[in-house]
């Protein structure tokens, strides 16, 4: 199924899901474009059954574990794994990261086993509700570059899967939804834009002209003349030492329509 087709399920899901686990999907993701091509969630641990983990016989789970020779600080990691997979519900958004973007899925039904025998191969599988995703619900690509590395530290992850910390930030992204920072960074620039408009209407003409001034000193821009020496067309005459450019400045602390057009005309010709 295509990763660009979100079904309304998997949009009422992303409202409040029950979790947010991030998966690994195969060593180094060698298992991702399998998997996204199959609209499947793989999972390995080939040195136990299928049955027990089924039936939640967790006891005989540890004992498989410990029969295959698993390192005793291993077995409760590897049984957390395994019960996060077993026992999570199609309400949980299971994430990934693979060719360069985050990916993102919802289960559907039940854990099934997988009948590949190769060691490099899933053991079992959870099939997805409409697929992977890579895009965001107003088709906006997760691109990692994108996302902040207090999310996308977690595919540094040892193990195969496990709680996503930053979960409220990753849902915005998912749901395409702006960042309050964002939001709140945007307002006070507005408000700073308002506020410096309102001080710049109150200086005097001859602050105005030192403001200009200033603002083209700091673009990088050397004054060749004295503020306003008297030339008919400019205030200033200026040279960018990069460019080599010149430039010649009027300033107006204010003017009407009639006088800008009359500069505009006095600059086209020279």
């Amino acid at each position: 199924m295509s990763e660009d087709i979100i079904t309304p399920k998997a949009l009422a899901r992303l409202e409040q899901p029950s979790a947010v686990r991030f998966i690994r999907l195969g060593e180094g993701g060698g298992w991702a474009r399998e998997a996204f091509e199959a609209g499947t969630i793989p999972f390995k641990y080939r040195n136990v059954s299928h049955d027990p983990c089924m039936a939640g016989d967790w006891d005989a789970v540890r004992g498989e574990i410990v029969a295959s020779g698993r390192k005793a600080g291993a077995v409760g990691g590897d049984i957390r794994e395994l019960q996060d997979f077993y026992a999570s519900d199609d309400q949980c958004l299971w994430v990934t990261f693979a060719e360069g973007h985050l990916w993102w899925a919802f289960g559907e039904g039940p854990v099934v086993p997988v009948d590949d025998r190769g060691d490099d191969r899933p053991a079992r599988m959870r099939r997805t509700l409409d697929g992977w995703h890579c895009h965001d619900v107003k088709g906006a690509p997760l691109r990692l570059q994108s996302l902040s590395s207090a999310l996308t530290k977690v595919g540094a992850y040892r193990r195969t899967t496990c709680a996503v910390e930053q979960q409220e930030y990753l849902l915005r992204k998912v749901r395409g939804e702006e960042e309050p920072l964002v939001i709140e960074a945007r307002e006070l620039g507005t408000r700073l834009d308002d506020l410096t408009a309102r001080m710049i209407a109150q200086l005097d003409w001859r602050d105005f002209e030192i403001m200009v001034d200033l603002i083209f000193a700091r673009g990088g821009w050397q004054r060749q003349s004295a503020v306003g020496d008297g030339e008919v067309d400019h205030d200033l005459y200026l040279v960018s030492p990069t460019t080599s450019e010149t430039a010649f400045v009027q300033i107006k602390s204010s003017a009407t329509q009639r006088v800008l057009d009359d500069y505009c005309r006095r600059f086209t010709r020279s």
